[in-house]
């Protein structure tokens, strides 16, 4: 109880990153769907419009969802760790889900429509961080919510977990730019260099998708804004590690 009082409840600053962290992922999404809405003709699954699902459900999923998960621990700063990383497994698994729903999107489509599957960088870029994302997730799983895993294990399996996730992060942002250049020079390659409307929007979403990667990124790596170890967690780790690793407290590092 003193603990919990002794700490503040949010650090000077991370709030305020945090906002407007929400505010640019909610604003790419809502840009990603005026893009289709206005420019593409709309969304539907049983049409030519089926493609449109595809970008704003890996936008949504794979961008915002991805990088609001990277977030929870910084956010509930003061929740049971438990807690956390059950909502930082859920928010991936909902990421997860909608990325898949945009993935079957945009393979139905070219399979209704003859058109070639996986041969251009942004779609081995795709499946690769779908597929590594995936991956990352079982393995999280593994490590630190199913019971069983070691202390040690655990330990030295958290640095490579912190930063795959970085790098996914990143990934995925890399692999939206290509696609928006990539359909861009499919839909307008011909009046894309005249400053059409539809090429300044995609533009700007892809500024806005970098600076929503920069953003998250800068909040990650502040040192005093990460989440420090309640006083129960410190003794239940402790405890956890005797267990499983018949140590002594007196012989920790």
């Amino acid at each position: 109880m003193e603990d919990s009082l002794a700490r503040p409840l949010s650090p000077a600053g991370l709030s305020c990153y945090v906002a407007i962290s929400q505010f640019l992922g909610l604003t790419v999404i809502a840009m990603t769907g005026a893009w289709m809405g206005q420019f593409r003709g709309g969304i539907a699954w049983q049409s030519l419009l089926q493609f449109n699902v595809h970008p704003l459900c890996m936008i949504i999923g794979m961008v915002f969802l991805q990088g609001d998960a990277l977030l929870v621990y910084r956010v509930f700063r003061n929740e049971s760790k438990r807690s956390t990383k059950i909502l930082h497994g859920l928010l991936h698994v909902l990421a997860l889900v909608i990325a898949l729903v945009g993935l079957i999107a945009v393979f139905d489509y070219h399979r209704k429509n003859n058109f070639a599957d996986m041969y251009s960088l942004h779609s081995w870029c795709g499946i690769s961080a779908f597929s590594l994302y995936f991956i990352q997730w079982l393995m999280g799983f593994s490590f630190f919510l199913f019971p069983g895993a070691s202390f040690s294990l655990r330990s030295k399996y958290k640095s490579h977990h912190v930063f795959f996730g970085i790098f996914l992060f990143i990934l995925s942002i890399a692999t939206c730019l290509l696609g928006i250049k990539e359909l861009l020079l499919f839909s307008i390659k011909t009046t894309y260099s005249s400053f059409v409307p539809e090429g300044i929007l995609a533009n700007v979403l892809g500024l806005l998708l970098i600076t929503f990667g920069l953003l998250i990124g800068y909040i990650l790596t502040r040192d005093e804004w990460k989440r420090p170890p309640l006083a129960e967690e410190l003794a239940l780790s402790m405890d956890f590690k005797n267990l499983t690793e018949g140590e002594s407290p007196s012989g920790s590092q």
